[in-house]
C-alpha cells in the first residue's frame, strides 16, 4: 500500500504507515516483526525475554527477511543493557525502545550512532525528562493498554504529553482500528502503537487456541493486579489471577522463586545476573524485595500461556482493547485498514459531522 498519512514518526523511522507493533515478551519475534515492517509499520523485536546471542539471532533474521526499518525493545535496568545497545550500532537497527527510561549516555550513544531512541513512558514528568536527555520520540501508554500501565486513560495522557515536549509522541493503548489513529492524530500524535491488537494477526506466533482465549473476552475480562509479579500488570482475568489476588504474599513466593530457576534454565542467565538485574528493578521501581522476587513470575508465567499454549496455568497480558477485537487479520491487511479509515476520517468522508460557515 502507498504512503497515505504522512507523520513526523514516518520522517523520523523511515517507516510508510504512522503504525508501531509493540515489543511483546514471547511474542515480538522475527515473524511478527518483519511481517509489520514489509506492511509499512514500525515492528519492535521484544529483547527481555532473550539472551544476548538469542537477540543477535533475531536481528539478523529479521534483516534477512525484509529490508525495511525495525526496532528493539530493551530493558534499560539489564546488567547487559550496554552489551545490548553496542549489538544494535553494529547492526545499525533503525529503533531503540525502551520499557524504562535509559540513562542520558547511554541515549547520547545510540543518537551519535544514527540510532533513533524512543522510550515509554506513562507520565507527563517522564517524557519531559527524556525529552530533555535527547530521545527522539516518546511512546505514551495510557491505563488502557495491555502488561505494565499506570491508571491515566489515554485521552487525558496524550493530550499531558504532547503539550509538554516537542518531539514525536506516539500513543498506546486502547488503539485497534483507523479511528483511533484518527483520534490521535488529532490530539497532536505523530502515530499509534498497539500490543494486543498485533497480537491477534495471523502472523503473530501465538497459538490459536490462545488467540481464540482473547477474541472471546470482553472489554470487562480484563484486570490490573500487582499480585502476580509485584507491579500493576493488566492480563486478561482467569483463575490463576483470581488465586493470585485471593493468595498471601508468603504463599506467592515460593511459586516465584521456582519459575526463576526455570527462566534462569531457559535463558542460560547466571545467578549473579538474576540478582543484579533483580536489584536494578527494585531501584528503579522503588519496590520492595518481595515484590521484586514476585517479578521472576512473568516471564515463565507469559511463556506457559503464549509459548507454550496453557493459558489457563499462565497470564495472558491484554489491554481492554481485547473485547473490541473479533478477527485475525494479517499485518499487511490490519495496517492497510487502519491507514486507509484514518485518512478517510481525517477528510471528513464518513462523518457524523459536517463543517458550516
Amino acid at each position: 500500500m502507498e504512503q497515505v498519512l504522512r507523520t513526523p514518526l514516518c520522517d523520523l523511522t523511515g517507516v510508510r504507515h504512522p503504525v508501531v507493533q509493540t515489543g511483546m515478551g514471547w511474542v515480538a519475534g522475527p515473524s511478527l516483526v518483519s511481517a509489520t515492517a514489509r506492511a509499512g509499520g514500525l515492528g519492535i523485536l521484544a529483547s527481555a525475554t532473550m539472551t544476548l546471542p538469542q537477540l543477535a539471532d533475531a536481528v539478523r533474521e529479521v534483516k534477512e527477511r525484509t529490508d525495511n526499518p525495525f526496532g528493539v525493545n530493551l530493558r534499560a535496568d539489564a546488567s547487559d543493557a550496554e552489551e545490548r545497545v553496542d549489538l544494535l550500532i553494529r547492526e545499525q537497527v533503525r529503533v531503540a525502545s525502551f520499557a524504562l527510561a535509559p540513562s542520558q549516555r547511554l541515549i547520547g550513544k545510540l543518537k551519535d550512532s544514527g540510532i533513533v531512541v524512543i522510550p515509554s513512558i506513562g507520565a507527563r514528568r517522564h517524557a519531559e525528562k527524556v525529552a530533555a536527555w535527547g530521545a527522539d520520540a516518546v511512546l505514551v501508554q495510557g491505563g488502557e493498554g495491555g502488561g505494565h500501565t499506570g491508571s491515566v486513560a489515554t485521552t487525558l495522557l496524550l493530550p499531558q504529553v504532547v503539550d509538554a515536549v516537542d518531539i514525536p509522541v506516539i500513543a498506546a493503548g486502547g488503539f485497534f482500528d483507523g479511528r483511533g489513529l484518527a483520534a490521535a492524530l488529532c490530539y497532536g500524535a505523530a502515530g499509534v502503537a498497539m500490543g494486543t491488537r498485533f497480537l491477534l494477526t495471523s502472523d503473530s506466533r501465538v497459538p490459536r487456541e490462545v488467540q481464540q482465549s482473547y477474541l472471546d473476552a470482553s472489554v470487562s475480562d480484563t484486570v490490573v493486579t500487582s499480585q502476580v509479579d509485584g507491579l500493576p500488570h493488566r492480563m486478561l482475568r482467569t483463575a490463576l489471577t483470581d488465586a493470585a489476588e485471593s493468595r498471601g504474599l508468603l504463599r506467592r513466593l515460593p511459586d516465584a522463586l521456582r519459575q526463576a530457576v526455570a527462566f534462569k534454565a531457559l535463558t542460560g542467565m547466571s545467578w549473579r545476573q538474576l540478582v543484579t538485574d533483580g536489584l536494578a528493578m527494585r531501584r528503579a521501581q522503588k519496590l520492595p524485595l518481595s515484590r521484586v522476587l514476585l517479578a521472576a513470575n512473568t516471564p515463565m508465567l507469559i511463556k506457559s500461556a503464549l509459548v507454550d499454549g496453557h493459558p489457563s496455568a499462565g497470564v495472558l497480558p491484554a489491554g481492554q482493547v481485547v473485547g473490541m477485537i473479533d478477527e485475525l487479520p494479517s499485518c499487511e491487511e490490519l495496517i492497510d485498514r487502519i491507514v486507509t479509515e484514518a485518512a478517510r476520517r481525517l477528510s471528513g468522508a464518513g462523518g457524523a459531522w459536517s463543517l458550516s460557515t
